[in-house]
Parts: structure tokens; C-alpha cells; sequence
């Protein structure tokens, strides 16, 4: 079983409590009484990112990129925005940033915040929404199922409470980017995760993918809602993940899974790994641990217990509930 557990369980014990004390949900409840906008900031990609860029444009920044891609653009956009509402312009998109951003639409409103909200749906969801910027009965349908799946007024009208509850949501990967879904836990497709840890590792997934030299075995991540997952005392918040190494004849997704000390571990392909997964989100990888001793020298990954077959990377936040995962 591939199990994230070690001396670092009391601590990790200690964050997913304070999460979990912030009402977040279990992978069978609904209501999303700990919903909060997960905060972005230069390095960060993905939905919400998108959802930023939209909303920059709603209030005025036209210049601003919609690509998912929290750019030095993106960061001086948010700046000039946090500067129009009197707000800190650290360039970091948090709570109440997030709040002055959204702004509430309903059927046969038009803009860019609207397609803000389909780019949402769509990802969170797992919809196919035209981003019109048209609110349209679509739309109202898509946001009306949206609210009965998160417990809250299923009144179609995209509110401050639906944001919350929209940008929280996890994201699920796209396994054409390059990666295939292994599940030694016996957790289902327990796959979700924030929107930028999806997007950050989706990107990494297809800079390796380039290399020729196979495709990344994907463990566990979290649960759609979060919560307590079967073999991990972490993977409770969407920002955990966990993959395997990769072997030298490029079958690490058909001929099983292997240690840093098996005569088929290719070390200078998990290293290209390794790397894509920092390049892709820099400033945003808390940590890698894996127990290849060279790796660890190079200062590329940590030692963790039981943490020698597979890879378990640590995404990060400017802003988090749990100091476990802010960077």
C-alpha cells in the first residue's frame, strides 16, 4: 500500500485538524461550511487563476492575459486592482482580495465575470459550458446543480456564498496530460485537488511527457470535498500528491511500481520529474519527499518514512488555514 505516513504524523495530525475544524468537508457531506477562496499569487496556474484574470477584466484591467497562468502581468494587474479598492497591493490574491473581485451575476447578465463563472463550472464540475461571458439557461442549470451539490440556496443566482463554495471546490486532472491513475490504496479516484495543484502538476505531466520516457503514475491526491482518506495522515486538503519514480524501460504505468534501489529506477528521468514539478509551480512545491540519497544531496527532494516507492509532493499557498501548506 502506498501510505504517506511518518514522524511527521502529529504535525500533519495537527494541520488537518485545524482544517477540519474549518468545516471541511468529508468525501460524503455536501455542505462546505469551511469553504474559502484558495489564495493565488505569481507562480500559481489553473481554474482559479482564469477565474482572477476574468474578474480583472470585469473591473476594468482589459489588459490582462486570460491564459490560467499567474504571471508577472497577472501580478501587477492584481496590484493595480488592490490599489483601486484601498486594499494591500502585495499582488497576492486572498481573501479579501477574492471578495472585492467576484461579483454577483444571474441569468441574462453579460461579461467577463460570467465567463469567469462557466470557466469555474467547467472545471470544478467537470461541465462543457461554452465560455460565452452570456449568462444563459445553461448557465443558471449548471450554477442551480452546482448549489444542490454544495448544500447551499440552489437558487441559480452566482453570489459571494457560490464563489466561496465554486473557487474551494477541487479540480480533477486531465489524464491526457500525460499521466495514468494508479490507485495501490484502494481509494477510488481519489484524484481532486486544488485548482492550482491540478494545473501545476498537468503542466509538469507534459514537460516530462515530452522527454519520450513514459507517462507519471498518479496515486492519491484527495477526495472531491477533502477529508480523511484511506493510508495517509495528509491528502486531506487537495494539495498533497503522490506519484511513482520512474523505471529506465519507461513502463512505470504497466509494469509496476518500484524503489530508488531497484535495478529498473531510472534516477536521471525522476530527477527531469522532480524538476518539471518545481518549474511548473515556482514557489508554490513545499517540499518533494523521496528517499533517493542523490537526489536528497542535490537538494532536489527530502527523506520521509516509508517514502522510498513513490514521491509525495507538497504544493503550497501565499495563504492557507493550516501553516502546513503556506509557503
Amino acid at each position: 500500500m502506498l501510505k504517506c505516513t511518518s514522524t511527521l504524523v502529529r504535525s500533519l495530525a495537527v494541520g488537518a485538524v485545524a482544517v477540519l475544524a474549518l468545516g471541511v468537508a468529508t468525501p460524503s457531506a455536501l455542505a462546505y461550511s469551511g469553504a474559502f477562496h484558495h489564495a493565488q499569487s505569481a507562480g500559481n496556474r489553473g481554474a482559479d487563476v482564469t477565474a482572477v484574470q476574468y474578474l480583472l477584466r470585469q473591473h476594468g484591467q482589459a489588459t490582462t492575459a486570460v491564459d490560467g497562468v499567474f504571471s508577472a502581468d497577472t501580478a501587477t494587474a492584481v496590484k493595480a486592482f488592490q490599489q483601486a479598492k484601498s486594499l494591500p497591493a502585495d499582488g497576492i490574491v486572498g481573501p479579501k482580495t477574492w471578495a472585492a473581485l467576484v461579483v454577483q451575476v444571474r441569468e441574462g447578465d453579460k461579461g467577463d465575470a460570467v465567463s469567469a463563472l462557466q470557466a469555474q463550472l467547467n472545471a470544478k464540475r467537470k461541465l462543457s459550458l461554452k465560455v460565452t461571458g452570456t449568462f444563459d439557461a445553461a448557465t443558471k442549470q449548471a450554477v442551480t446543480s452546482f448549489q444542490s451539490h454544495a448544500g447551499i440556496g440552489a437558487d441559480g443566482v452566482a453570489g459571494p456564498i457560490t464563489w466561496e463554495n465554486l473557487v474551494w471546490h477541487f479540480d480533477y486532472p486531465d489524464f491526457g496530460a500525460g499521466l495514468c491513475d494508479k490507485d495501490p490504496d484502494g481509494n477510488g479516484t481519489a484524484n481532486w485537488g486544488t485548482a492550482s495543484t491540478v494545473a501545476q502538476l498537468e503542466s509538469a505531466a507534459r514537460t516530462f511527457a515530452a522527454t519520450n520516457q513514459g507517462k507519471i503514475p498518479l496515486g492519491d491526491v484527495s477526495y472531491e470535498h477533502g477529508g480523511a482518506i484511506n493510508g495517509h495522515s495528509s491528502h486531506r486538503v487537495g494539495m498533497d500528491v503522490d506519484l511513482w519514480p520512474i523505471r529506465t524501460d519507461s513502463k512505470q504505468c504497466s509494469a509496476g511500481r518500484i524503489t530508488w534501489e531497484s535495478a529498473t529506477y531510472d534516477r536521471a528521468a525522476t530527477r527531469q520529474l522532480v524538476k518539471a514539478i518545481r518549474a511548473a509551480a515556482p514557489g508554490h512545491v513545499k517540499v518533494v519527499w523521496f528517499n533517493d540519497p542523490v537526489l536528497i544531496k542535490e537538494g532536489l527532494t527530502q527523506p520521509l518514512v516509508n517514502h522510498s516507492n513513490h514521491l509525495h509532493v507538497r504544493y503550497c499557498a501565499k495563504a492557507h488555514p493550516s501553516s502546513l501548506y503556506t509557503c
